[in-house]
């Protein structure tokens, strides 16, 4: 048995809690990390998880996105005396492994952080100085030092319920940092060309974690829109490759998404965004394709696919349509056609994605995709499955009130044969007929022309009582449209 004899402080973010754990697994799987998982409460930002090596924690936080930093565990308790006899203990017993940290060529610095609790800077001096038995030798730098610990306490999740005393009490030796500073590094705030549904980076960068991309892997992207997906994939070394069946919007040519922007630049492009991270290398190429009609070899296979696919709302949900009866052609050599397009059905969007995965994925490649459904139907037996795909994560994220989206990861898990049968089901939703933008739009207790009947009738009385107090009314909703004509003029 691997001996797991490197205990760590895991320090996560506290967001998007419910993704830190199939990122954890799946990280742990790409670099075949062996671990142990002492922690039991999962959604506390701290865990306490055993590696064979400080190696090999390294590995780990040299990917992870929801991770905030790693600590080689010194002392871990529940009250403040056992926290401080542990930590005597060990300090004792590792005397010579610390001897180094500790001597009086090592500068250090100790940070005092709390989770659900403020405490003053005197509070946290006090904390410091608990700790004057530590044979700390060196001088203290509180910019660069060469060694950094952290005292660490939880004050419980609830910040109505803080208890009176701390939970848990940790203390270790700061290792590394996490990859949160992509987040701000591919933040699209300063994207070259984005959209109305370009992916957040750290969704994007999760996702490209949970499908183990690793260096020099192919990832496609069939519903590419911006291409958000395909920079956080090159950011981790993979070969992308992107389609979408929207034309404008894989040439840059659609309404610009930036309040303060009239027209696009010329430059806009997904290319551009992953030549602005420094990925130029890594783009291979967007094509114009309708998804519901493949057009791919089938010799091609791709190591992961990521993909976000439109639900409908802010973005359609198209096909190109195929007509029984052909027409009389009235069209002339020189005339541009522009393909009809009819409603592509969630139902068999997600048919049509599983059924791709299992015949373009390589065994063991990962399809990693969103899908959306109202929180009042969900049921695990809804969830698309095919026989040659395994589920290994489901995370759910809130979007509105009723509705939420949950993020699925499927392995491939055994070999697609062309000349089989291949089964895939997707019982989307427990009415299969009705469509999640239907649902979205009509589901409500009143109805989308109600309610703005209701706010019209609200805004004219506002007016009359506003005209009855000498007041002159203004029409903000005019301004408004006024502001958005003299925008795109």
């Amino acid at each position: 048995m691997l001996n797991m004899a490197f205990k760590c402080i895991l320090w996560f973010a506290q967001e998007h809690v419910n993704f830190r754990i199939s990122e954890f697994e799946s990280l742990a799987k790409m670099f075949g990390l062996q671990f142990r998982l002492v922690s039991q409460q999962l959604l506390k930002p701290f865990w306490i998880v055993e590696f064979p090596s400080e190696k090999t924690a390294l590995q780990y936080a040299s990917r992870s996105v929801a991770l905030r930093a790693i600590f080689e565990l010194y002392s871990y308790a529940n009250t403040l005396p056992d926290f401080h006899n542990r930590l005597r203990s060990y300090v004792d017993t590792h005397h010579k492994e610390l001897a180094r940290h500790f001597s009086i060529d090592s500068s250090f610095k100790i940070t005092v952080e709390t989770y659900n609790k403020h405490f003053s800077q005197r509070e946290k001096v006090e904390k410091i100085e608990t700790m004057d038995y530590l044979p700390i030798e060196g001088a203290v730098n509180l910019k660069n030092p060469l060694v950094e610990w952290w005292y660490l306490e939880f004050w419980g999740l609830d910040p109505k319920a803080v208890p009176p005393v701390p939970e848990d009490i940790l203390f270790g030796r700061l290792l590394a940092q996490g990859q949160r500073h992509l987040i701000k590094d591919l933040s699209l705030k300063k994207r070259k060309f984005i959209g109305n549904t370009s992916m957040d980076a750290q969704l994007s960068l999760l996702m490209a974690n949970q499908a183990m991309v690793r260096d020099g892997d192919l990832v496609f992207d069939p519903f590419v829109g911006t291409g958000s997906l395909l920079v956080s994939a090159a950011k981790f070394g993979g070969y992308v490759l992107g389609a979408d069946i929207d034309y404008m919007m894989v040439h840059a040519q659609c309404r610009p998404s930036r309040i303060s922007q009239r027209v696009r630049e010329k430059d806009e492009s997904i290319r551009a965004n992953l030549k602005q991270y420094g990925c130029a290398d890594r783009y291979m190429d967007v094509l114009v394709a309708d998804f519901s009609n493949p057009l791919w070899h089938p010799r091609l296979s791709f190591d992961s696919i990521i993909t976000d696919p439109p639900y409908g709302i802010r973005e359609a949900t198209e096909k190109v349509e195929t007509k029984k009866r052909a027409k009389e052609d009235t069209r002339s050599e020189d005339m541009i056609h522009y393909p009809s397009t009819s409603h592509y059905s969630l139902q068999s969007l997600y048919c049509d994605l599983l059924e791709f995965s299992a015949k373009h994925l390589k065994l063991g490649g990962r399809l990693v995709c969103w899908l959306p459904f109202h929180r009042e139907d969900y049921d695990e037996e809804m969830l698309p499955h095919h026989k040659h795909l395994r589920l290994v994560a489901n995370s759910e994220q809130p979007l509105t009130g009723n509705t939420s989206r949950r993020l699925l990861t499927y392995e491939k898990s055994s070999e697609y044969s062309h000349s089989e049968a291949s089964e895939s089901r997707t019982t989307f939703l427990n009415t299969p007929s009705e469509d999640f933008r239907d649902r979205y739009f009509n589901n409500a207790l009143e109805s989308r022309k109600d309610r703005r009947m209701r706010k019209s009738e609200l805004r004219e009385l506002g007016r009359l009582e506003m005209a009855s107090r000498g007041k002159i009314p203004t029409d903000a909703r005019a301004k408004k449209c006024d502001l958005n004509k003299a925008r795109f003029a």
